[in-house]
């Protein structure tokens, strides 16, 4: 094409960073791809349970199988495992329960500040006990701190058919747990809207896979004018007419801290502006501190001495500290890397982490396959 025929083309054409109505395609662009979605299509039920005076959120799917009991991690709700669930109910018959613990998402308990280890562990057996009868095997699913809850939970578990632990290994949390007030500080404490959350947590690398990120991001935050979870706004805000045209402050570059760089990070500058602050994280983690060496002390050992099939997985193989190392080397459980991921492995891969799940449970006979599916080969 010659020079004179990319003018006459380059005339024909809008200016750029603006679509046709004139407002900038940057800020239609960010609309698009953050606006939050409800949980609905991913989870046939959303529901409480009563477990004496506390009332636990959970959603579920599926009537048939094993039932997978999924456990998040700090901060984020059992909606952080919508993606996987929509991917492994299609690869094995199962049931699926994520659970909102607590101090997370919908749920409410008595004492929201006792987030010890025990204590989560006891409200998962007593939810399990609940709703599920002695005859269904359950598999325990955790990420990062549910990880040591599943771990901590299983011996509690009567009909426990297999553990699943989601990159936390205990040396590797351990140390980390000194540069998590500076993280924390980090991160804003509020939002404008729920989708200036979802992109802050998709851009800051929180969460790399933006789709889960609209579903998972609403569990994690509620609205500052009315103590609810962001959730129960979703529905209004998409029959809202004037949702559509608002254009709302992009989110800069130098707003966003990546992963890499939240170690030995100052706290972000105070901002004068005034801006309308709509949202806040639901749970405070930096109040929580005094239960994170509890989480993860001993995890290891605890892990290898879970008698029922285990199988730990992975962002990273360096994550594997001396203890998890010899017991793989012995081949006390199967353990799965993922690259290219972040810690929230389950968001930013779930069709990976579900064929990881489903093959690990069609090994050991949990499931029947519901459909072909890539079988990973496990590491041990």
């Amino acid at each position: 094409m010659s020079s004179l025929q990319k003018s006459i083309l380059k005339s024909k054409l809008p200016p750029t960073g603006l679509n046709c109505g004139g407002v900038p395609s940057r800020a239609l662009q960010r609309k698009r791809d953050y606006d939050p979605i409800l949980w609905s299509p991913y989870f046939d039920h959303s529901e409480d349970v009563e477990v004496g005076e506390n009332t636990f959120h959970v959603y579920s799917v599926g009537t048939e199988g094993p039932t997978l009991v999924l456990l998040h991690g700090g901060g984020y709700s059992g909606l952080t495992w919508a993606e996987f669930t929509k991917c492994i109910v299609t690869m094995v018959v199962c049931r699926v329960m994520a659970i909102d613990l607590r101090g997370h998402g919908d749920s409410h308990t008595t004492n929201e500040e006792d987030l010890s280890a025990d204590t989560l562990a006891l409200d998962v057996a007593g939810i399990i006990e609940s709703v599920s009868d002695d005859q269904t095997p359950i598999i325990l699913v955790g990420h990062s701190m549910g990880g040591a809850v599943a771990v901590k939970a299983a011996p509690l578990i009567t009909n426990l058919a297999g553990v699943v632990v989601i990159d936390v290994v205990e040396g590797t949390a351990m140390d980390a747990l000194t540069s998590m007030q500076s993280f924390l500080r980090s991160r804003p404490s509020s939002f404008n809207s729920i989708s200036q959350a979802i992109e802050w947590c998709v851009r800051s690398g929180q969460i790399r896979n933006a789709q889960s990120a609209k579903v998972s991001v609403p569990g994690q935050i509620k609205n500052i004018k009315t103590g609810k979870l962001a959730t129960h706004d979703i529905e209004s805000l998409s029959s809202d007419p004037n949702h559509e045209n608002e254009v709302e402050d992009v989110i800069h570059r130098e707003d966003i801290i990546q992963e890499e760089e939240t170690s030995n990070m100052p706290p972000p500058p105070h901002s004068n502006k005034s801006e309308k602050k709509n949202y806040a994280w639901r749970i405070d983690l930096a109040k929580t501190e005094q239960h994170w060496s509890g989480w993860f002390k001993g995890l290891s050992a605890a892990f290898l001495n879970i008698p029922s099939p285990k199988m730990l997985l992975l962002a990273g193989v360096d994550r594997l500290d001396r203890e998890l190392t010899v017991g793989q080397m012995q081949g006390k459980f199967q353990m799965q890397v993922l690259p290219a991921c972040g810690h929230a492995v389950h968001e930013d891969v779930p069709d990976k982490v579900a064929e990881a799940v489903a093959t690990f449970m069609v090994r050991h006979k949990f499931a029947e396959p519901a459909s072909e599916f890539t079988r990973t080969f496990p590491a041990c």
